[in-house]
């Protein structure tokens, strides 16, 4: 790991700096027991992708979460954004910069485009993902992560007095002059180094790859992220599931899936129902880490998650990521064109498993407390 001098660019420093507090000590304490405990660094699979604004005084603010899989997800943000400025600009009574910012997202509705200039800077960025992995398989969260455990009713157990839930990469600013701890520091010069292994990607993937670490050579870790994986024979698979900015929004996710989701696409009896059911139960109960369901073993785990960095600031998507949505009004020209008209006003029409499914999700709404609205069943 290098520091470099004062005056090189903040894109190429890696500063190490002391805790600035209690929590910060215990943080960086844990990660490098992570490192310990769980020497190997793995691809956590597919980047994920989000929007960031320049800021004045240096950095980027993310403004999304940075759990899109796919950047067209992203772009529609940024289309949101265009309105949204030029909604306050009309409010202003400003209407060149109304028409320009109006302009500018109704060409996101028509292509793909990774940046935009309103007050700022805007631009989609790219995260890669990553996961620490020892002999007892990948990491679970640390106890320093932060999380959003909602006080529950002693009274009754399936009521939930919650708290907002918590997204510590909402307002984060990313900016790799920022002093680090050592544990982090390590961390982000081991990332630096990391490549897809020619061969075991396709080459398109392997060149991206190392073109970025020439045009973007600096990174930034992003708050943890938490999903599931599950051990499937004696390999770690992912299970299915999308990342959740808190451990306990991963529990909330996976008790869902349990109860709703996957007695659905498994095909489950009623017998075996029940047990997803016991086991949703024990997982929100005990507040664990990890599940056993019948034959299968589930652990929620911890995702690491670094930016690259360059003389422009944070990586966009690549040529090489997977990118496969259109723009809506694309896609809206080509339905049109196949004969397919969306109407709104068209009532949906529920087969019979997506019912079970409807029927699942408002009863399990209803046991947290949350009722929908039930929809008028249309296929009768």
């Amino acid at each position: 790991m290098v520091n470099f001098a004062d005056d090189a660019p903040g894109y190429l420093t890696i500063r190490v700096s002391a805790p600035d507090g209690p929590m910060a000590e215990l943080a960086d304490v844990e990660a490098w027991t992570a490192r310990e405990k769980y020497p190997q660094i793995m691809s956590g699979g597919s980047p994920v992708f989000g929007v960031a604004r320049e800021r004045p005084q240096g950095g980027w603010e993310l403004l999304s979460s940075m759990v899109d899989v796919c950047p067209q997800s992203a772009r529609e943000h940024l289309g949101m954004l265009c309105r949204e400025q030029a909604a306050k600009a009309g409010e202003a009574g400003d209407a060149e910069s109304q028409q320009r910012y109006a302009a500018l997202g109704e060409r996101l509705d028509w292509e793909k485009i990774d940046e935009v200039e309103l007050d700022a800077r805007y631009r989609v960025v790219r995260a890669e993902r990553h996961i620490r992995s020892g002999p007892d398989g990948p990491e679970p969260p640390r106890p320093s992560d932060p999380d959003d455990h909602p006080e529950r009713d002693s009274a009754d157990p399936h009521r939930r007095d919650r708290t907002e839930d918590l997204d510590p990469t909402a307002g984060f600013v990313m900016d790799p002059a920022r002093p680090t701890g050592m544990s982090e520091g390590i961390l982000k010069a081991d990332l630096l180094q990391l490549r897809p292994v020619e061969g075991q990607f396709p080459p398109e993937v392997h060149e991206d790859a190392l073109r970025a670490s020439l045009t973007h050579p600096g990174v930034v870790l992003l708050p943890a992220a938490f999903t599931v994986a599950e051990l499937v024979g004696s390999r770690w698979r992912p299970g299915g599931m999308m990342d959740a900015p808190t451990a306990f929004q991963a529990r909330d996710i996976l008790s869902m899936r349990l109860r709703v989701a996957e007695p659905i696409e498994r095909g489950l009896s009623s017998e075996q129902r029940v047990r997803y059911i016991e086991a949703a139960d024990q997982l929100e109960a005990e507040q664990a880490y990890e599940l056993a369901v019948e034959d299968r073993f589930l652990r929620i785990i911890r995702v690491e998650r670094a930016v690259r960095f360059g003389p422009d600031g944070p990586e966009g998507p690549r040529p090489s990521d997977h990118d496969p949505q259109d723009p809506c009004m694309v896609l809206d020209q080509r339905l049109r064109a196949q004969g397919v008209v969306l109407d709104e006003n068209t009532p949906i029409v529920l087969d019979e498993t997506a019912k079970e499914f409807q029927r699942l999700f408002e009863a399990e709404m209803a046991r947290r407390g949350k009722p929908v609205q039930h929809a008028e069943d249309d296929g009768e």
